[in-house]
């Protein structure tokens, strides 16, 4: 019952995915946020993306190729599904965003083969900043 919530919650919410329109791993990303969540995601093309980062406050060593904010919240890089299914349904005090860093090999969208590096998310927002998964 609590997983249907959370599905509902993030069917419910809005998705709107910024990259820049030369990147190709964002679009891999997306169908797998759109498979793993049930949403429709909007993709704005933009070739200012620094700037998104910069309005939306992703901090400069948390950043990656693409910027999704979501019912309120910034999702940076590669974010799992799931790990923002979590933080829709647990909306933990002081978190403004979840992000990992860079593009590692194996994350959602970067897959590779069997090929992987192990990564983190990493929440980030007014209370500072804590590892929200870790993914081997």
């Amino acid at each position: 019952m609590a997983l249907a919530a959370c599905s509902n919650a993030a069917q419910a919410a809005s998705y709107t995915m910024f990259r820049d329109p030369n990147c190709g791993c964002c679009e891999e990303w997306a169908n797998h946020v759109h498979a793993g969540m049930q949403a429709e995601i909007a993709v704005k093309e933009r070739s200012d993306i620094g700037a998104i980062k910069d309005r939306e406050g992703v901090p400069v060593d948390l950043r990656s190729c693409h910027t999704m904010v979501v019912d309120g919240y910034v999702i940076e890089g590669h974010v799992p599904a799931a790990d923002i299914a979590r933080l829709l349904r647990e909306r933990p005090e002081g978190v403004e965003g979840l992000a990992v860093p860079g593009m590692p090999i194996g994350s959602p969208g970067m897959e590779m083969g069997d090929r992987t590096q192990p990564y983190q998310v990493i929440a980030f927002g007014s209370a500072g900043r804590s590892v929200f998964a870790s993914y081997e």
